[in-house]
C-alpha cells in the first residue's frame, strides 16, 4: 500500500478567478481553507499558515508590515477570518533583542502579547516566530504524512536531499517555540534559492512571493514526496500479515462487546466518548507482524503525540480464535499495567516544576484483527484522536519501507505533553458542561418530547442516540441536531421498541457509535381513546405493547449496559398524569402508564446498588409537536369533552390549576434535571409536569 491510503496526487484547486478580486487577508484565509481541505495535507487543527501584509496603523496612519498568522487552537481547514492573530513585525523583529537563550524559551510567548496588531483578541501561537522570521511573504507549515514519513526516518536528512536536492533543506528535532524559529530564519538567509525545508519528527515549512506561489508550493512538494515513496516503498507494509482481519460485522461484534468495559474502566474520573475506526489502513497495520513494535516506539509528530500520548494499548485478542470473554477477562489486567508503565514513565521524565501526573488511561487501543478504539472526553476528540493514529499509521508505513522509523524521544514527548505553556492553556479551558460525556438514548426521539429533550440533552453536552420507529422524521429530527450542534455528537437508529432483537441490535448499534450508555430516556409512546366496551383486544394489547412492554425491554438493554461498565446510570421514564389520575374512554392508555411508573419504582429498587437511578416524568396535554396528537387520539379526546379539536388546547389549559399550556421543552427540561447530577440523590421519583391538577398529585 503507497504511503498515502487515498493514493492519488493532491489536486491544484487554486481558482486564480475567484483569488482575483480579494484582500491579502483574504487570499491567505482562501489558501488556508484549502490545504486544510484535504487531511492528506494536514490534520485538524495541525499546520498553521501565515501572511505578511502592509496595512495602516490605527495609532499614526503609517504603513505597517504585520503578520497574519493562524491563532492559537484553530484549524487551517475550517478557520475565519477572526481565527487569525495579527502582530507587528517590526516588534517581533525586536524581540530577537530579548532573547535570553534556550532554557528561557517560555518567557518570549509571554512577550507575543505585546506584538499585537490593531487589539486583535485572538492569541498568537508557539508557532508565530517560525512564520515571523521567515524572510518570505507567506509561509505554510504542513505535517502531511508523505512528509513526517521522511522526518521520523532514521536518515531523514539523507532522505530530504536524495529526493528534494537543494529545493527543500532539513533541520534537526527541536521543539517548537523562539529558538526554532531563529533557526528556520538562519536557514532561509544562508539558503536563499530554497523553497522550503523539513522539519525533522515534525512536518514541512514552504512559502512563496504570493499567496498561490506558496499555495502551489506546498502541492507539489508533497506530492513529490508520494510519488518518491511509491516508487522507493519496498516489501509488505510492516513486515506482512500476521494474522487475517474478521468480516465487517464480527469486527463491529467484538468492538460493542469490549468499549463498554473499557469505557467504564477508564471513566472513574472523568467520563469518556468512544471511537471504532476499521478503516483498511486500520485493518494493515493491526494486523501486521510489526504491530507491537511500532506501536510501543509511539508517534513522532507533536501534533500526533498530544492526541494519542506516549503509546497505544495493544489488546491481547486472536482473531484466528476469537474468544471474546478471556480478552474481557485479561482487561482489568492490562488497562492496570498501561497505568503502571504510564506513572513509570511520568516519574522518569518529570521535572521539578512539572504538572501533577494526567490520566493515565490510553488513548488508543489496538485490537488485532479488528481495529482501533479511541477515547477522549467528547466524541469529536475521540474520533479526531483516531484520525491522528490513523496518519501516524501512515508515517509508520512510509518509514519502515524505506528506512527506519523512529519515534520521538520519551523526554522529548514528556516535555511537550507536560509543557508549562500546554499546561497553561489546558487551564484556561472553560468548565465542562454538566452532561459532558455522557451518552443518552432516547426512543421516540424523533417526536416532539423526544426531539426536544435531545436537544436540552445536547445543549449541555450530552451525546445522544435518537430511536425511533418513523426513519422519516427520525432523519429529519437527527439533520436537525447535527446541523445545529456538530455531526460528532447524534446518532439515529431505527427501533421498534417492542421486538426484542430490534431492542438488542439497536442498543449494540449505539454502543460502537459512542462506546457505551449513561442515560436512558424511555418515551416511545401512542395514545387511544375508547370506552371499555368498544376496546378491542388488539387496542389494548398493543398499549401493553409499546408502553410497558417496550419500555421494560429498553431498561432491560441499558440496565445490561450499565452493569458492565460499572459506573452507574440513568433512567428517565416518560409517563402520563394518566398514570396517575383516571380519564375516561382510556382505559388502556391509563392502564399501561400506571405499569410504567410502577415498572420505574421496581427498578429503583434494582438498580440502587449499583448507582442506578430510576425516575419518572408525567406529562399532560403536550399538544405541540407531538406525534401522538396528530391522529385519531386529539379527535377522540375532543369527542371525550365533548368540543372542537380546535378548542382542546384551551380546555386543557383552563383545566389546571397553573391556567398554563405544556409545551415540550417544559418536558425536557424535567428530564434534564433527572438525567443530571442536580438530582444525584433521587431515585424512585415522580415529578409531574402537568400545570397542576389536584388527581395526579403523589401525596
Amino acid at each position: 500500500m503507497p504511503i498515502e491510503s487515498r493514493g492519488a496526487r493532491l489536486e491544484n484547486l487554486w481558482d486564480d478567478a475567484r483569488a482575483a478580486g480579494m484582500s491579502e487577508p483574504e487570499r491567505l484565509l482562501y489558501r488556508s481553507n484549502l490545504l486544510g481541505s484535504d487531511k492528506r495535507v494536514t490534520n485538524y487543527g495541525g499546520g498553521n499558515t501565515s501572511a505578511k501584509v502592509m496595512e495602516k496603523d490605527p495609532l499614526g496612519g503609517a504603513s505597517v508590515e504585520v503578520l497574519w498568522v493562524k491563532g492559537s487552537g484553530g484549524d487551517v481547514g475550517t478557520i475565519k477570518m477572526d481565527g487569525f492573530s495579527t502582530l507587528y513585525m517590526e516588534k517581533l523583529e525586536a524581540l530577537k533583542g530579548l532573547y535570553r537563550g534556550v532554557e528561557h524559551e517560555d518567557e518570549m510567548v509571554g512577550y507575543l502579547p505585546h506584538c499585537t496588531f490593531n487589539l486583535n483578541a485572538r492569541a498568537a501561537s508557539i508557532d508565530t516566530p517560525l512564520h515571523a522570521f521567515v524572510p518570505r511573504k507567506h509561509v505554510d507549515h504542513m505535517h502531511p504524512d508523505a512528509i513526517i514519513a521522511i522526518a521520523a526516518s532514521k536518515n531523514s536528512r539523507e532522505l530530504t536531499k536524495q529526493i528534494f536536492g537543494d529545493d527543500i533543506g532539513w533541520l534537526p528535532w527541536k521543539r517548537p517555540g523562539f529558538e526554532l524559529g531563529l533557526w528556520l530564519g538562519k536557514f532561509c538567509k544562508e539558503n536563499p534559492d530554497a523553497r522550503g525545508c523539513v522539519l525533522e519528527s515534525h512536518g514541512l515549512f514552504t512559502w512563496g512571493d504570493t499567496a498561490k506561489e506558496s499555495y502551489e508550493t506546498t502541492i507539489e512538494i508533497i506530492n513529490k514526496a508520494i510519488a518518491w515513496f511509491e516508487d522507493a516503498g519496498k516489501g509488505a507494509a510492516f513486515g506482512g500479515a500476521r494474522v487475517q482481519p474478521l468480516a465487517a460485522e464480527q469486527r463491529r461484534a467484538v468492538a460493542r462487546k469490549l468499549m463498554p468495559i473499557i469505557r467504564g474502566a477508564i471513566s472513574a474520573e472523568e467520563r469518556k466518548l468512544g471511537h471504532f475506526d476499521d478503516s483498511a489502513a486500520v485493518l494493515e497495520f493491526v494486523c501486521s507482524n510489526e504491530l507491537e513494535p511500532l506501536a510501543a516506539l509511539g508517534t513522532s509528530c507533536p501534533d500526533h503525540f498530544l492526541r494519542t500520548k506516549i503509546r497505544p494499548l495493544v489488546i491481547d485478542f486472536d482473531p484466528a480464535n476469537p474468544d471474546v470473554d478471556k480478552t474481557i477477562a485479561g482487561l482489568p489486567q492490562a488497562l492496570a499495567d498501561y497505568r503502571a508503565g504510564y506513572a513509570a514513565y511520568y516519574e522518569r521524565c518529570k521535572h521539578s516544576d512539572s504538572p501533577a501526573m494526567r490520566d493515565p488511561n490510553a488513548v488508543v487501543y489496538l485490537i488485532p484483527g479488528v481495529g482501533m478504539i479511541t477515547f477522549a472526553k467528547d466524541k469529536a476528540t475521540a474520533r479526531i484522536s483516531g484520525e491522528f493514529y490513523v496518519n501516524a499509521i501512515n508515517v509508520m508505513r512510509g518509514a519502515s519501507s524505506v528506512s527506519t522509523y523512529v519515534g520521538l524521544p520519551e523526554q522529548e514527548a514528556f516535555d511537550i505533553e507536560y509543557w508549562l505553556l500546554e499546561e497553561a492553556k489546558l487551564q484556561r479551558m472553560p468548565k465542562p458542561k454538566m452532561l459532558a460525556g455522557k451518552i443518552a438514548l432516547v426512543t421516540g426521539g424523533a417526536g416532539g418530547i423526544g426531539k426536544a429533550t435531545a436537544h436540552r440533552l445536547v445543549q449541555e453536552g450530552a451525546c445522544v442516540v435518537l430511536a425511533d420507529i418513523d426513519d422519516g422524521a427520525l432523519e429529519t429530527a437527527r439533520g436537525e441536531l447535527a446541523a445545529r450542534y456538530g455531526a460528532d455528537v447524534v446518532r439515529a437508529i431505527h427501533l421498534n421498541v417492542t421486538s426484542e432483537s430490534d431492542v438488542q441490535t439497536g442498543f449494540a448499534s449505539s454502543l460502537v457509535e459512542f462506546g457505551g450508555l449513561d442515560i436512558l430516556v424511555s418515551n416511545a409512546g401512542l395514545a387511544s381513546s375508547a370506552p371499555i366496551e368498544d376496546t378491542t383486544l388488539d387496542l389494548w394489547n398493543r398499549n401493553i405493547d409499546i408502553l410497558t412492554t417496550g419500555y421494560f425491554l429498553v431498561s432491560r438493554e441499558a440496565f445490561r449496559i450499565f452493569r458492565q461498565q460499572k459506573i452507574g446510570g440513568n433512567v428517565v421514564f416518560v409517563a402520563s398524569k394518566n398514570g396517575l389520575a383516571a380519564s375516561p374512554g382510556a382505559s388502556a392508555y391509563c392502564t399501561a402508564k400506571a405499569a410504567e411508573i410502577h415498572l420505574a419504582r421496581c427498578l429503583a429498587l434494582e438498580g440502587a446498588s449499583a448507582g442506578i437511578r430510576v425516575n419518572v416524568v408525567n406529562p399532560d396535554a403536550v399538544l405541540r409537536g407531538s406525534k401522538i396528537w396528530t391522529g385519531e387520539w386529539k379527535e377522540q379526546r375532543a369527542a371525550a369533552y365533548k368540543m372542537d379539536v380546535d378548542d382542546l388546547e384551551a380546555h386543557y389549559r383552563e383545566r389546571s390549576m397553573l391556567k398554563l399550556s405544556v409545551y415540550p421543552e417544559d418536558i425536557a427540561e424535567a428530564i434534564y434535571f433527572l438525567a443530571s447530577d442536580m438530582s444525584a440523590k433521587s431515585t424512585g421519583n415522580i415529578i409531574n409536569v402537568d400545570a397542576g391538577n389536584a388527581q395526579s398529585f403523589t401525596r
